[in-house]
């Protein structure tokens, strides 16, 4: 995959589907059994300290000194940052609420994830990477987040790799998405582009329609008496129409786009549906 500069990009797949081990692989906490993966223009095994001044991470599992104040945990990374903008820094603090004079060790699972947010956003970095960032957190917690995010999209030069189940949070976020399932990428592209070719369609037929000859591309099927309903995800309205006339003499045709949410099931049941095949 390939992930534009200044995006945001929703890294999305169901649990197990791969997404942990790609982020693991571009900041070199795993090495490439085969192939090769570039970050910043180097390739991820190359990776040193410079280039992660540049690179801001987040994942659930990142261990903290839990014997360390937030505070006392920031003034222990600020030196390691040449980038670290402390007015950047408060302003974050205030957007996410981060109770900094308490232990890690005392502090809740969605205050961790604020503070690991607010240490890997506070030198700028160019790129972030931020691994099931609201796993397991509560709505207001996840909004804090979430407003966090968006602060930071909104300044300067930034790209951001969200990976994440839970589709509703990273859809006001993301300009681009992929979606991996069983360890490969099933689609990456802009959300827009996504949007034009997945399209809930429903049809009705002067009669009964015929079952032969549907396309590949549709899927979620539903039929009943002279009505058809289906996801077609790669729309071209003419061509759906030819496919549908094929069927049996047509009424009616009606179509919408699909949310990122709605598009993320269909593919996930899709490839379930392949997986079960292939098995």
């Amino acid at each position: 995959m390939e992930i534009p500069r200044r995006s945001v990009y929703a890294f999305l797949g169901p649990n197990g589907a791969g997404k942990s081990t790609t982020l693991s692989i571009l900041v070199n906490l795993l090495r490439p059994t085969a192939g090769r993966a570039r970050v910043l223009g180097r390739d991820s095994t190359r990776l040193g300290a410079e280039a992660f001044t540049r690179i801001g991470y987040v994942a659930e599992q990142q261990e903290m000194p839990d014997w360390m104040t937030g505070s006392e945990l920031l003034d222990f990374l600020r030196p390691f940052y040449p980038g670290w903008d402390e007015s950047f820094c408060r302003k974050l603090h205030g957007t996410l609420d981060v109770p900094l004079g308490r232990q890690v060790g005392q502090m809740s699972r969605g205050e961790q994830m604020k503070l690991r947010l607010l240490s890997s956003m506070a030198f700028r970095p160019e790129l972030l990477i931020l691994d099931e960032p609201f796993s397991g957190l509560d709505p207001t917690v996840r909004e804090d987040l979430s407003s966090g995010l968006l602060e930071l999209v909104g300044e300067g030069d930034w790209t951001v790799i969200l990976a994440s189940h839970d589709v509703d949070e990273v859809e006001r976020l993301a300009d681009y998405a992929g979606f991996i399932d069983q360890g490969r990428l099933r689609f990456s592209e802009q959300v827009e582009v996504l949007q034009r070719r997945f399209r809930r369609v429903r049809a009705v037929f002067a009669a009964a329609p015929e079952e032969a000859g549907r396309p590949e591309s549709w899927s979620a099927l539903e039929a009943g008496g002279r009505e058809l309903r289906f996801v077609d995800q790669a729309y071209e309205a003419a061509a759906c129409r030819t496919a549908l006339e094929r069927l049996g003499p047509l009424e009616s045709v009606e179509d919408r786009p699909l949310s990122l949410k709605e598009i993320f099931i269909v593919a996930a049941r899709r490839g379930r549906a392949a997986g079960k095949g292939e098995g």
